[in-house]
């Protein structure tokens, strides 16, 4: 790859507000030459040759646990935890080659980058010349992202929440040929958080401008999971710029449908915006489907429309794309931007050197609002499709299938262009009313060529008029006729009562269920379902969700108290129930606590019931064949394959009970043919001896699957492997691989090799290492059985229990850590904070942190942390002052502790400095962050007797001219609808209740 200098500006309009200095722009690569003969047959390409990009490189993730519970991120939790948190971004770049992987054809150009998620980093239109995906230039991140560093551009996939908490992660990546001309690259992704596994393949046809996104999403927990899936699309903008949505959609709704505004005019305010006073004194400047007439950050997704396309058009530019997918699956379709204002550009600025300004056009699988979340049962595998493409000079779409798009303008004659996705000889184009054709035309047209039909009639007159384009044998490609929609409003979300103000117990469970299934980050749904139960003990339903709640966070005991609640009243009258979850869920309890005869029973039973026969299917065979049950376990899996959904892990369950009753060409068989359909699956790989990734997580869960289903020698050789693997910022988990190993050889019977693996644990590298998930707690509990006195074995364990919820227990095992003399500037600052948060000793809490920074006392974080303590301690402005201004280079190398050091420079009479400060220093906002280093600057223009004046650009900020949506209320309360309320909040007094 070579990068030519070149004014970008040079490729479509002017950016609106803004100019932007030339910049290295990216030059793709031409195809291989072996590559080259395929191309010249029209068939598609795909290859991998790095691209060498301005980069500018986020900081090292910080070696501090985040326990953000109470953080609001994208109107949902932002809890990060196990994930390292990256809170920096180089102002310099450099030059960096990026992995990528190139998919060419006739008409489409696109490229994958595969360490940065899979996004499609470009989208380009070789038959106009145009980037339909917004073509960032540079790799510069912001701190937007869920784990911080996010990027603008091309395509991001995001899931199991957004935005995706893989998003500046790599991503396993394989190149998939098929006979008829067809490529697509698959990027496999393992979610962090739950251990989903989510593959997504870009995908070229011969002859085709269709981008087809195929995409498998697959629950490999044995507990039901929450997600959404948003493709979140960039382009270009300026002030001819449209987005386009269906003709049926007369409102859109923003977060949560908190609020609703006509579309595309709108007719009320909306983000603080008068639109309809805007439009008094300029024509149309209430459309909110232009760019150009949003002035603040926005976002607007539709409600109730029954069509299944949208998408974007550059009117200066004559070309645009359209996105369509089933609206039965696919009901999402949103438009976010930060808007035309000065805050707008400020971000522009963050995101890029100078592409300028663009909007997201979002599309939402099994969600159509965010946060709005859906469940995959265990083991389920979900399968959909999306496909994009770019349109040439036809206007905005008013119809398409994935066949064709259609224009029709009504103003004067009708007229229907016409745009296709496949050379067609000899189409048919037609307008007609009822059984009249009023006109036709045979045509041969070709992507990114359109045509134009006319005829002098307008649509309102009598009879139904279309305009339809069809194959020369007939096949209809794309049809228009007007649409006729409603009246009605749709409705508008509210805050749910507290508990007290509801009448019924199932409107308690609902609402419970509501806060959870949304993982709402400032309403628990604990203070609903108690007070359901407080009505009703033995309800079922809330019994079985806090049974459910409980065994996530390792309580087994007190789960299962709750399971046998549910199932006392569920069997009184009726022994076989029609939803047998809690027998599954009864089964997964007595599995955790050792009482494998009665989880088999509980599993058995719960596969009566075909919602749940699958997980419980599997869960009953692979219990069977820990025990040596092999005939047993197969009988089970032959009951469930082809008849229930595909599941990867019965694959290789089935092949590892093969080859232990000897018949191993069946095995390598089954795996073989698994393989042709996934050709990424980690377990797949290792029991067919295929070569694995060097991720440790996924590494770990592939040693987990194989140990649960009996492989003991197969998963302690991956657990090596996965013990010497590099530390990621994904996580470090080599010394749990210690731990679990540990445990597998002291359930064979050899204690030496068990204690031996304990010792490798405890002497190992902790940076980053933060474990989470029951098999991490098994492993961790096994290990204090075999030693108490293992010190890292109780700051680890403290770690995943203050993750988890139990926090006083995690506040223990910290404190006996440090008892054992363990001197860790992590574990000092974790107790404090268990210290502060739970005992609510105060002078413990500040005691730790001062341990904690003689540790390190070269850690902003610490201090940074300390002085949030010490506001809430109540010490005096003169004493912080007094601590941090000898280490005055280390606290200017955070943006939040120099805003809070500026603060006190202004009051100890220094507001000089403080000004000399905030005008030498860059700053990178977040995203909702916005307006903490404004006011700091207002405060120092105050205290100087300056008028007060917009802030410098390195303050990386900008003024909102509206007010926004409120997030905290003066009370101190957050909104209950609040989007986006990103502080670090790590110090939270907690009580009993909590």
């Amino acid at each position: 790859m070579t990068a030519e200098r070149t004014d970008v500006t040079d490729n479509g309009p002017a950016v609106r507000g803004a100019s932007y200095e030339p910049h290295e722009k990216l030059r793709l690569p031409d195809a291989p030459a072996d590559l080259d003969a395929a191309l010249r047959r029209g068939e598609a390409v795909a290859w991998r040759e790095p691209l060498t990009i301005r980069t500018y490189e986020p900081g090292e993730p910080s070696r501090y646990p985040m326990f953000l519970d109470h953080r609001v991120y994208q109107g949902s939790s932002g809890k990060v935890y196990p994930l390292a948190f990256t809170e920096s971004v180089s102002d310099e770049a450099t030059l960096r080659d990026w992995d990528a992987i190139h998919l060419e054809n006739e008409y489409i150009r696109l490229v994958v980058l595969p360490e940065l998620g899979g996004r499609i980093h470009v989208g380009y239109d070789k038959t106009t010349g145009y980037d339909f995906f917004y073509r960032n230039n540079v790799i510069k991140p912001a701190l937007v992202g869920l784990a911080g560093p996010w990027i603008s551009g091309g395509v991001e996939f995001n899931w199991p929440q957004h935005h995706r908490p893989a998003t500046y992660l790599p991503v396993e990546a394989s190149i998939e040929y098929d006979d008829d001309g067809t490529v697509t690259v698959w990027c496999h992704d393992h979610d962090p958080f739950a251990r989903m596994s989510a593959q997504h393949g870009v995908r070229l046809r011969a002859d085709s401008s269709v981008v087809e996104l195929a995409v498998r999403l697959h629950n490999r927990t044995d507990e039901r999971q929450s997600f959404l899936w948003w493709a979140n699309v960039a382009a270009a903008v300026h002030d001819d710029y449209q987005s386009f949505f269906p003709e049926d959609v007369r409102y859109v709704a923003d977060h949560a449908r908190r609020g609703l505004t006509a579309f595309p005019q709108a007719d009320r305010p909306y983000y603080g915006v008068d639109y309809p006073a805007l439009a008094q004194t300029a024509p149309d400047a209430d459309r909110i489907d232009w760019y150009k007439n949003i002035p603040v950050p926005t976002s607007y997704m539709i409600v109730d429309s029954g069509q299944d396309f949208f998408g974007g058009y550059d009117h200066a530019a004559g070309a645009g794309f359209v996105h369509w997918a089933e609206r039965r699956l696919s009901p999402g379709k949103k438009q976010w931007t930060w808007g035309t204002g000065p805050l707008g550009q400020a971000w522009d600025a963050q995101l890029t050197d100078g592409d300028g300004p663009y909007v997201e056009l979002m599309a939402g699988v099994y969600t159509d609002n965010q946060p709005d979340f859906s469940w995959l049962l265990p083991g389920e595998t979900k399968v959909f499709t999306q496909y994009w493409y770019p349109i040439p000079a036809i206007g905005t779409a008013h119809q398409a299938t994935p066949d064709a798009a259609v224009h029709v303008d009504r103003d004067g004659p009708l007229a229907a262009t016409f745009a296709v996705t496949r050379p067609h000889r000899g189409a048919l184009a037609r307008i007609v009313r009822g059984g009249e054709v009023l006109a036709s035309q045979n045509v041969d047209i070709d992507p990114g060529v359109p045509f134009r039909l006319e005829v002098d009639v307008r649509p309102d007159g009598d009879g139904a008029i279309a305009a339809e384009l069809l194959t020369s044998a007939g096949q209809l490609l794309v049809r228009w006729s007007p649409t006729v929609v409603g009246d009605g409003e749709p409705w508008v979300a509210d805050e749910p009562p507290a508990p007290a103000a509801i009448d019924s117990v199932e409107e308690l469970y609902l609402t419970g269920l509501h806060l959870s299934q949304y993982r709402h980050p400032t309403r628990s749904p604990l203070a609903y379902w108690n007070a359901g139960l407080e009505r009703d003990p033995g309800d079922v339903r809330i019994n079985l969700a806090l049974a459910d709640r409980d065994y996530r966070a390792g309580d087994h005991v007190t789960a299962l108290g709750r399971v046998e609640t549910a199932l006392a009243r569920l069997t009184r009258r009726n022994a076989n129930p029609m939803d047998a979850e809690a027998f599954y869920l009864q089964g997964l309890v007595l599995r955790r606590l050792g009482r494998i005869a009665e989880a088999e029973q509980a599993f058995g039973k719960a596969g009566w019931d075909g919602t749940w026969a699958a997980a419980a299917g599997f869960a009953l065979a692979q219990s069977l064949a820990c025990r040596g049950q092999n005939r047993a376990a197969l009988r089970v899996l032959d009951t469930l394959d082809g008849v229930v959904g595909h599941d990867v892990r019965r694959v290789a369950l089935r092949a590892i009970l093969l080859r232990r009753s000897g018949v191993d060409t069946d095995a390598e068989a089954v795996l073989l043919r698994a393989l042709e359909a996934d050709p990424l699956d980690a377990t797949i790989r290792a029991l067919a001896g295929r070569p694995l990734t060097d991720a440790a997580g996924l590494l770990l869960d592939v040693a987990l699957e194989l140990r649960n289903a009996g492989a003991l020698d197969e998963a302690l050789q991956v657990l090596e492997w996965t013990s010497t693997a590099a530390a990621a910022w994904s996580g470090n988990v080599r010394p749990i691989a210690h731990y679990v190993a540990a445990a597998v050889h002291e359930a064979r019977g050899d204690s030496a090799r068990a204690a031996e693996e304990r010792e490798r644990a405890q002497a190992a590298d902790l940076t980053r290492c933060f474990p989470f998930g029951l098999d991490a707690l098994d492993a961790l509990e096994a290990a204090l059985t075999a030693d108490p006195d293992d010190a890292v074995a109780h700051s680890l364990i403290g770690m995943l229990l203050y993750a988890h919820g139990r926090r006083p227990e995690a506040g223990a095992h910290w404190e006996r850590a440090i008892a054992l003399g363990r001197v860790d500037a992590v574990l000092f600052r974790n107790a404090a904070l268990a210290a502060y948060n739970i005992r609510h000793d105060d002078a413990r809490a500040w005691d730790l942190y001062e341990r904690a920074v003689t540790v390190a006392p070269d850690d902003a974080r610490l201090r940074y942390e300390q002085d949030q303590l010490a506001i809430r301690l109540g010490r005096t402005t003169s004493e912080r002052l007094r601590r941090l201004r000898p280490v005055e280079p280390l606290v200017l190398s955070r943006d939040d502790l120099t805003i809070e050091y500026v603060k006190l420079l202004i009051d100890a009479g220094e507001a000089g400095r403080a000004l000399e400060i905030l005008l030498t220093r860059s700053f990178h906002p977040w995203e909702g962050g916005e307006g903490q280093a404004i006011a700091a600057w207002d405060a120092v223009l105050a205290a100087n007797g300056l008028p007060q004046t917009d802030p410098p650009a390195t303050l990386g900020e900008a003024r909102l001219p509206y007010v926004p949506p409120v997030a905290r209320h003066a009370s101190g309360e957050t909104d209950y609808f609040a989007t986006s309320l990103p502080e670090l909040l790590l110090f939270a007094r907690e009580t009993a209740e909590d």
